[in-house]
């Protein structure tokens, strides 16, 4: 029988089949963060339960995580005793913790893969909803909630209804300053914030085969944000190549057998797909949302379309519009912009900010404009470093915070002002997602240093001549 790339993992890890109910899944990887797992610890120990495999648990700390000044005190009292909490409970438990201070610390969705922790074929978990990004490497991975989080704490397995299967192929080549950040909005801009609601997504054909590591995983991060519960890419010699030799991967003969089972890691010719989507690169260009959701997004040359092209009602949009302070019909190049914000667990790797750094070359930051530059992890931060992007950066007028989550949630000090316009990196645009009031436009890191260093909403293809 043909199977999917999603059939092929999702089957392979069920150890019990529930007549007309959810399938009991084995889990390889839990990664656990501050936020979801206090209250699942504090369930173990009522119970008087252990974790079950502390070995396949990685605990980290990054979204309670200041970005500046890590040698002093947490200021924050919530994030400061969500931060011990969490180290108390994984030295109780026996769990590796990369807590503040520690040189693997880092955004949970950042470290997994630096450190081999997601490998192809894997299933994997976390409390938090864009562990999408791990599908990537042609993994199961999806966010859970805090009772799901004991779950797997104590027995290893979820219950988990399967979901339908979706697949978006995208051929052809993407054009001039057209980065992966751009393609996961274009297909959220297609799709709507729902329209993968109930699936879990393929990307499939030459834009996502072409791809580093880096690209499928802002990719598969944003998976989530248009409703579908993951995303993966098949593994290739790009996935191969990137997992070999890390960490946590395996070594000698143990690697030998886990490279035959990645190279049958994928969709069969006549495997069947519940819903399938085709879209053209040449059709992308970079992107810029104009509303309160990640679907609210548009070529960054076109004008914002009126109610009448949108989905979600009128009034819902109007109200949308109303919050960013713009109207139907208006350019978005030109409008003002207040921060820059390039990081997150979508943006947050290397590669994010080389593409930054290729940008502000031989340029000056705009005086009137905040921009925090913060590495999703240390490794991140030693390569900005050791590859002389800082001198760059430096030179240009910008400096390097430190790793975590940052203005994605608007933790600690990490808060756009009220009325104040952002362009972020991130993932989500919500009314005070990065802050009471504050007005976000996701973007690349691109369109971000093109942002930077004019003081407005700016096409990165217009300073630019050739990508780095």
């Amino acid at each position: 029988m043909s199977k999917t790339l999603f059939d092929k993992v999702w089957d392979t890890h069920v150890i019990r089949k529930i007549e007309g109910g959810p399938d009991v899944l084995f889990i390889d990887r839990h990664l656990v963060h501050e936020v979801t797992s206090p209250v699942a610890f504090l369930g173990l120990k009522t119970r008087g339960i252990k974790v079950l495999y502390p070995g396949r648990t990685f605990a980290t700390a990054d979204h309670n995580t200041p970005t500046i000044n890590q040698h002093l005190p947490v200021a924050d009292p919530l994030s400061a005793n969500q931060l011990q909490a969490l180290e108390q409970n994984s030295k109780e438990y026996g769990i590796s913790y990369w807590g503040l201070g520690h040189q693997k610390n880092g955004i949970v969705h950042v470290i997994g893969p630096e450190y081999g922790i997601t490998q192809p074929g894997a299933t994997i978990v976390c409390g938090d909803s864009h562990t999408s990004t791990h599908g990537a490497f042609g993994a199961i991975a999806f966010g859970i909630g805090t009772s799901e989080v004991e779950m797997v704490l104590a027995t290893q397995c979820i219950m988990q209804p399967k979901p339908k299967k979706m697949r978006i192929s995208i051929n052809g080549k993407l054009g001039f300053g057209v980065t992966p950040k751009d393609v996961a909005l274009y297909i959220i801009s297609k799709l709507s914030t729902s329209g993968a609601t109930g699936y879990f997504v393929e990307y499939a054909g030459e834009v996502f085969e072409n791809m580093s590591m880096e690209g499928r995983m802002t990719v598969c991060n944003m998976s989530i944000e248009m409703g579908a519960r993951g995303g993966m890419i098949a593994p290739d010699d790009t996935t191969i190549n990137y997992v070999k030799g890390r960490e946590f991967t395996p070594k000698g003969e143990a690697w030998d057998k886990a490279l035959a089972y990645y190279k049958t890691l994928k969709t069969d010719p006549d495997a069947v797909f519940d819903k399938e989507f085709t879209f053209d690169g040449a059709d992308i260009e970079p992107m810029i949302t104009y509303g309160t959701n990640p679907g609210m997004g548009m070529g960054i040359s076109n004008d914002i379309p009126d109610a009448a092209h949108v989905e979600g009602g009128a009034a819902t949009y109007e109200k949308s519009l109303h919050y960013m302070g713009f109207s139907e019909g208006e350019h978005m190049l030109g409008k003002k912009v207040d921060f820059v914000f390039v990081g997150s667990c979508t943006n947050g790797r290397i590669e994010d900010f080389r593409a930054f750094t290729s940008l502000v070359k031989g340029k000056h930051k705009a005086d009137d404009v905040t921009v925090w530059l913060v590495p999703g992890s240390h490794i991140v931060e030693s390569q900005i470093k050791e590859e002389g992007l800082l001198d760059i950066l430096t030179e240009a007028g910008f400096s390097l915070r430190q790793p975590g989550c940052s203005a994605c949630l608007a933790m600690n000090d990490d808060k756009i002002p009220a009325g104040k316009y952002a362009v972020s990196t991130s993932n989500r645009n919500f009314e005070g997602r990065q802050g009471p009031g504050a007005r976000t436009m996701l973007a690349s890191p691109l369109v971000a240093a093109a942002a930077a260093i004019t003081g407005r909403v700016t096409d990165p293809r217009t300073l630019i001549e050739e990508l780095v």
